[in-house]
């Protein structure tokens, strides 16, 4: 790669072309590897609209990848250290193995030393306990971000984020309005976010808000209108965040704001937040697990307005009965 070689410092990839809640979860594997590596140039291997959340993690270069399906965009032979953070498939080893690095840090398989891998784990430990196998030291609360050096437009505003990457985090749309107009009644500044292809749900979600007494003006739906830079500045300075299981509950945990997150496919103890201000609602019990349905999982309708609402009387974020 012409930027190694112009610098001449060595190469260490890491590879994990994934979403924003999976990049979040690696800060501490990505940190640690930037402390034991301090003279590498550190790239991570993603899709290319990481490139401004990779910019809050520190220290760490992007190489943009959208996916497993080619060779990674990079010479063979020029990586010193390549690092399996994606998974422990064919796929991802493969990509990896092509790269012909002089060090692999990876799962046990094809020949390569390393620790077994183990169902059941927190994500950040999985791939701290992946780097302590190797010798690198590494802490899985290490997870906090750069403050974002955008000012956000809404400082101080409550994110109820209603999107999510597939439909089985998809909580109702009737529920969340029901939740926003609680809010709004009770003299929170609200805000709905999203992608641009979610800002369809935002705006619905607006509409019944208001039916409900919320008043949320035109400038609340921030749905597709935000890059990811100023999704995180909003993040980082709210008041409460309230979100399904996505990219929106790993900022509020990485800048310790107040979140409600509600759980569906996934297991919490794999992907749940860490210690802090944060509550998990699910219903383990009813989890179906399929993660690509286009359906709500069972175990995340069975969470209900008054459940969030409670959370969030627990959080101290609202008082009495608003």
């Amino acid at each position: 790669m012409d930027t190694a070689g112009r610098n001449g410092k060595p190469l260490l990839l890491a590879l994990r072309a994934l979403k924003l809640g999976d990049l979040l979860v690696a800060v501490p594997a990505l940190r640690a590897l930037r402390r034991a590596y301090p003279e590498h140039l550190i790239l991570y291997a993603a899709p290319s609209w990481l490139a401004d959340a990779l910019e809050l993690v520190g220290g760490i270069g992007h190489l943009p990848t959208p996916g497993l399906d080619d060779p990674l965009p990079i010479q063979p032979g020029i990586v010193d250290i390549a690092v399996n953070l994606h998974g422990n498939g064919p796929e991802s080893r493969q990509r990896i193995n092509e790269l012909r690095a002089r060090r692999v840090i990876a799962h046990r398989a094809d020949g390569i030393e390393g620790p077994e891998w183990i169902n059941g784990v927190h994500e950040r430990e999985r791939w701290t306990r992946l780097l302590t196998w190797h010798g690198i030291d590494a802490d899985p609360l290490d997870y906090r971000l750069k403050h974002p050096s955008l000012e956000p437009a809404h400082p101080g505003a409550t994110v109820v984020h209603v999107g999510a990457a597939y439909g089985s985090r998809l909580w109702p749309v009737e529920r969340f309005a029901e939740v926003a107009a609680s809010l709004g009644k009770a003299g929170h500044q609200v805000v709905l976010t999203g992608s641009a292809s979610e800002r369809e749900r935002a705006v619905e979600t607006a509409r019944l808000a208001n039916l409900n007494g919320a008043r949320l003006d035109d400038g609340a739906v921030l749905a597709g209108q935000q890059g990811l830079a100023e999704f995180a500045a909003t993040v980082a300075e709210a008041r409460l965040v309230v979100s399904a299981d996505t990219g929106a509950a790993h900022l509020a945990s990485a800048y310790a704001r107040p979140s409600v997150v509600l759980f569906g496919p996934a297991p919490a103890e794999e992907w749940g937040p860490p210690p802090g201000p944060h509550v998990v609602l699910t219903a383990v019990e009813r989890r179906r697990g399929d993660v690509f349905a286009a359906d709500p999982d069972p175990a995340l309708l069975a969470v209900s307005v008054g459940d969030v609402l409670g959370a969030i009387r627990g959080l101290g974020c609202l008082s009495g009965d608003g």
